[in-house]
């Protein structure tokens, strides 16, 4: 007997990929007897009247609405409410493309493996200027400090990865995303599923070619709410940050030290020390790309860095967040 399949999509605001992605997993559905649940957080463009008229000549695609509109509460409703007729979860992005195969593959790899969850590889992919540089420092060790899931993935049981494939009772066992949460949920609620034992597998036979931010300033909000995601998950879980973690923490109090110039021209040497770092990255990038268009990808590397590092602190020392950084 095929195992059931309950596919979940948090979306908002989506309109421009969501056609294009419900078509590209309905052959699955189809044959498999998947439902695939669109959980959208209050779309002001047109995401949800694209899955309602799908959803009503497919009985496959449900639309729900998402009222807490974070990704987490989305898949977390999703379950309660559909989780009961299903023995697997695949989360999809909605601001992402997938192989044809890519369900078949993960429920593949859970049995090949004995896996709990199956996690997955994922490649930045971006057209015009400003998400072009952003994919490509995405994509270099510079911008992922090397994380498994970034970098072309061996096969292995991890700690963590981006969220594919899960078990329904393993995420219902361990309660679910937290849903105070807005980012870094995927990696806390891999901390408890490793606690409680269940494991994790990164496959290296499929990945997801992911869509990146636009914009410099909407990649600095989306780095500054993670690291202050990974903040909040340090501290719930009482957990000390990892070498990695901690030096890019490190980056935005130098940088800052940059203020006490006129006190003495050392404190400057953190600043220019980040914009050699970034010149120097960005030539590295533009090299293994081969586009001499990428040296400002390094830039892009740069303030992701430095968003993550203003984010971590902000959550550490309970600050208040700036305005339009608000998750």
């Amino acid at each position: 007997m095929l195992p059931t399949v309950l596919i979940v999509i948090p979306t908002l605001n989506e309109a421009a990929h969501i056609g294009g992605l419900l078509d590209s997993l309905l052959p699955f559905a189809q044959r498999s007897a998947a439902r695939i649940i669109v959980a959208d957080g209050g779309s002001s463009d047109d995401t949800a009247r694209i899955v309602a008229e799908r959803a009503a000549i497919e009985p496959a695609i449900t639309l729900l609405d998402n009222p807490r509109r974070l990704q987490s509460a989305a898949v977390n409703l999703a379950v309660e409410r559909f989780g009961a007729e299903a023995d697997w979860l695949i989360r999809i992005d909605a601001h992402a493309a997938y192989p044809t195969d890519y369900c078949e593959t993960l429920l593949a790899e859970a049995e090949a493996t004995g896996a709990d969850s199956v996690v997955v590889g994922m490649r930045a992919v971006g057209s015009g200027f400003w998400q072009g540089l952003i994919a490509a420092a995405q994509n270099s060790r510079l911008g992922n400090g090397g994380s498994a899931h970034r970098m072309a993935p061996q096969g292995r049981f991890v700690e963590h990865g981006h969220h594919a494939l899960m078990r329904i009772a393993a995420f219902r066992a361990v309660g679910g995303y937290d849903e105070s949460f807005s980012h870094n949920e995927d990696a806390e609620l891999d901390l408890r599923l490793r606690a409680a034992g269940y494991r994790i597998w990164l496959t290296p036979k499929t990945r997801l070619d992911y869509f990146p931010r636009r914009t410099i300033p909407a990649l600095i909000r989306q780095y500054y709410l993670f690291g202050k995601g990974r903040a909040r998950n340090l501290q719930k879980h009482r957990n000390r940050p990892g070498l990695r973690q901690m030096l890019v923490a490190a980056l935005m109090p130098a940088l800052l030290a940059a203020v006490l110039t006129p006190l003495s021209p050392v404190f400057a040497l953190p600043l220019l020390l980040w914009l050699v770092g970034c010149t120097v990255g960005g030539v590295a990038i533009a090299r293994q790309t081969g586009d001499p268009g990428a040296l400002l990808s390094g830039l892009a590397a740069g303030v992701m860095h430095a968003a993550w590092s203003a984010g971590f602190w902000t959550q550490m020392l309970g600050l208040k967040r700036p305005q339009g950084l608000r998750a």
